[in-house]
């Protein structure tokens, strides 16, 4: 009698949840996507440099040649004490021949522009050691949320066009589903260090840099009401 009882329990239970969803089918709608996409140049751009007294053959120190760089950086009207960090260390601390010391660091630049000018600071102080990392957009949230709008508004000129093909309009929305997001960046953000220092080497003016633009990608699946 008790087990009679639950199943009844559930039934009824169930049956309120069985409605709301037979009314949300019964209703006629239009399923549509929508698809945005945007491009954008980085404004924020990693290059790491390494200082080694070896290339120098321990004729300047690792010292030596940071005052140089810090030098010719500030030059640039970058702010070294916000853009330079220092990411690795080491030190000839038993004066073997065969070790060097060296120090590694991270430079954020914002422009390709500004970076020509950088590779070419650093070959003039004898640096030759740098490549860029990766780069970024430093307002890339707000960016993805303007594409992913966009994307709902295509969704709703799509389905506005096909229902007005069959003589119908769309209404209001019933469902939407983010369907997908991505961003995809600069292909190639390693840059061979020798050829990007012989190309600065070679320049009179600061080489031309370029950083094919990052593009943001978004999609959406929306249903909306076929009136």
């Amino acid at each position: 009698m008790k087990r009679m009882m639950i199943v009844v329990a559930a039934l009824l239970m169930a049956s309120p949840l069985f409605a709301q969803q037979k009314t949300f089918l019964d209703q006629p709608y239009i399923e549509v996507t929508g698809r945005a996409e945007m491009e954008v140049a980085p404004d924020e751009i990693y290059v790491r440099i390494t200082i080694n007294e070896q290339d120098s053959k321990g004729k300047v120190t690792v010292l030596q040649q940071e005052k140089d760089m810090v030098r010719r950086l500030k030059d640039l009207g970058i702010d070294v004490e916000k853009k330079l960090v220092v990411q690795d260390m080491s030190s000839d601390l038993f004066k073997r021949k065969d070790v060097s010391t060296s120090k590694t660091y991270q430079l954020e630049g914002n422009s390709a522009t500004q970076l020509a000018h950088v590779f070419q600071a650093l070959q003039a102080v004898g640096i030759s050691d740098a490549s860029i990392e990766r780069t970024d957009v430093s307002n890339m949230d707000e960016l993805r949320q303007q594409v992913r709008a966009a994307a709902a508004k295509a969704a709703q000129q799509n389905a506005q066009v096909l229902a007005s093909a069959l003589g119908q309009k769309a209404g209001k929305a019933l469902f939407v589903q983010d369907y997908s997001y991505s961003a995809r960046p600069y292909a190639n953000i390693m840059m061979a260090k020798s050829a990007v220092m012989d190309m600065a080497a070679e320049a009179t003016a600061a080489p031309t840099l370029e950083f094919e633009k990052i593009k943001i990608e978004h999609s959406v699946m929306v249903r909306f009401v076929l009136e």
